[in-house]
């Protein structure tokens, strides 16, 4: 699948999708002959093109003004279940500091865990708090997406109509190529991949 494809379609979304609000860019591709039990896809896509401002809460041995809010072990005792909670909704990712792992697995997993926000050795796991190596997570997260089957459709942001064409473009196929990659059977696995705004009908993009 080629740029073109995505980016003609985007140009026609916002030519007969006009709102007073900045829509929400949604990708979606859906699936056949994909059994979701046994080949279930959890990863993470590192996009050209930072979609969206992303909350982070940290767990760290140190206090830190770096991410939004930041927990440190001393603290761990003083999270109760519905704290935890109220942490999962209003933070989109969680990073930790590698030696802390089984003190929030033991604290805040049981939450965290089936949310599908506990610190990942893919991305939020860190071995030191150094500036540099913390300023390079965040930097990362903030372009970073999940792609995690729960049905057999993936459905993502992949940013703002106001954002460039080219550059939703550019987040699009990164999305496609990750997602091709990982399916067992390529493209065979694929029904169809839409694109829409949040108040728009789905325009699908024709598969070569």
């Amino acid at each position: 699948m080629e740029k073109e494809q995505f980016f003609s379609a985007l140009k026609e979304l916002k030519e007969t999708t006009k709102k007073k609000f900045d829509q929400s860019v949604d990708f979606i591709i859906n699936l056949k002959n994909f059994d979701i039990k046994k080949e279930n896809l959890n990863f993470f896509v590192t996009l050209p093109y930072e979609t969206k401002k992303k909350r982070i809460c940290a767990f760290l041995e140190n206090k830190n003004e770096l991410f939004d809010k930041c927990i440190t072990s001393k603290e761990f005792e003083n999270w109760q279940k519905k704290d935890i909670k109220k942490l999962v909704k209003d933070y989109d990712f969680f990073v930790a500091n590698a030696k802390l792992m089984p003190a929030i697995a033991l604290r805040f997993g049981k939450i965290l865990g089936p949310a599908g926000k506990m610190p990942s050795p893919q991305l939020g796991i860190i071995q030191t708090e150094d500036k540099k190596t913390m300023m390079e997570l965040k930097e990362k997260i903030s372009k970073t997406i999940r792609i995690r089957t729960k049905e057999p459709s993936i459905k993502v942001m992949i940013g703002k109509q106001s954002m460039p064409e080219e550059q939703l473009a550019e987040n699009a196929l990164a999305v496609y190529n990750a997602v091709l990659a990982a399916l067992p059977r390529k493209k065979e696995n694929i029904s169809n991949v839409i694109i829409k705004f949040t108040m728009s009908k789905p325009f699908k993009i024709r598969l070569e």
